[in-house]
């Protein structure tokens, strides 16, 4: 396994991130525990988890499972960069959800209570809060560290000028700040390319990209009798518009004997800013299959094949659109 640097921190996470969304919902609490087990002897280091996983209002229903993992001993949590996520809604009153100073400090006693750990490595913002000034954001996460409930701060699904304003405020604060930034990133998916990327090189915050295979689009939907993760409605219509372009791209991966998820996973680890792709397997053959991307050398012609196919935005902004 390759460890590389959490953005410009000293920690340094495995190549691939272990998403744990499945499980409970989708994953039984001994698979899960299974797949924990075996991402370790494999070398991942990086685990990823929300206090909404489960998708039981209040419950942490994930969390708990990785609580109930951890308690297990032989130094499972020691090994684990673990990162969690405050911001959704977990109870019906108004300051349940969202990024008050007084909920993100009873997320996170909630959150350790669940996880069973008395720190949390890197917790992750999931999403923006433009009703709560970065100030009270930053004293609430400042006083986390200065507990030792959180080592590090991160975030997920912040634009560019979001992360630029956050660090700022970091910087006049004379506090670390992010280390890490979640985005929705693929071949299929490349927005992010137009400012957050930048920001993430510009801040030094590693870029951890989840739905690294487009729901499913990018794993060989076409072969395959269930499209997708949750088959719906949308991904559906999305096969059917880019239906073209995925024969082409199932036609290139089988070109070089390889699958689809393995290529687009691959294709994320050649891209410079990306510190770890999050992997959200279901089954032990999932898990394993991930690992082949990390040995998988794509050549400049194949890198050139696959932006032709999946053309992102032209580069960084703003020459990306403007004169």
């Amino acid at each position: 396994m390759e460890y590389k640097h959490l953005g410009r921190s000293g920690v340094k996470v495995s190549r691939l991130c272990l998403g744990t969304m499945n499980f409970g919902p989708q994953t039984s609490e001994q698979d899960s525990f299974a797949l924990m087990d075996r991402a370790l002897e494999l070398g991942i280091n990086f685990f990823d988890t929300a206090n909404v996983y489960g998708w039981k209002l209040g419950e942490g229903w994930t969390e708990q499972i990785i609580g109930r993992w951890f308690a297990q001993g032989g130094g499972r949590r020691e090994k684990v960069v673990l990162a969690t996520k405050v911001y959704g809604r977990m109870g019906e009153w108004p300051n349940q959800s969202r990024l008050s100073a007084i909920h993100i400090k009873r997320a996170c006693e909630d959150s350790l209570r669940r996880l069973r750990t008395d720190w949390i490595d890197v917790y992750q913002m999931h999403h923006i809060d433009r009703e709560t000034s970065w100030d009270e954001i930053w004293q609430a996460m400042e006083q986390l560290v200065r507990e030792g409930k959180v080592v590090y701060v991160g975030s997920s699904n912040f634009s560019g000028w979001h992360l630029a304003q956050a660090q700022e405020t970091a910087r006049s604060r004379h506090f670390l700040g992010l280390v890490s930034e979640q985005s929705l990133y693929n071949l299929n998916e490349r927005t992010i390319e137009l400012e957050v990327i930048p920001a993430c090189e510009a801040y030094g915050i590693g870029l951890i990209p989840w739905s690294p295979l487009g729901r499913g689009l990018l794993a060989g939907v076409l072969q395959s009798d269930n499209i997708g993760r949750r088959a719906d409605a949308d991904l559906k219509q999305e096969v059917v518009k880019s239906r073209p372009k995925l024969e082409a791209y199932e036609g290139l991966c089988a070109g070089i004997s390889e699958s689809p998820a393995t290529v687009a996973l691959a294709w994320l680890l050649h891209q410079r800013a990306v510190t770890s792709p999050i992997i959200g397997p279901r089954t032990m053959e999932q898990l394993e299959g991930a690992m082949r991307a990390l040995s998988l050398s794509l050549s400049s012609d194949i890198l050139k094949q696959l932006d032709e196919l999946f053309p992102g935005p032209g580069g960084a902004a703003p020459e990306s659109y403007a004169w």
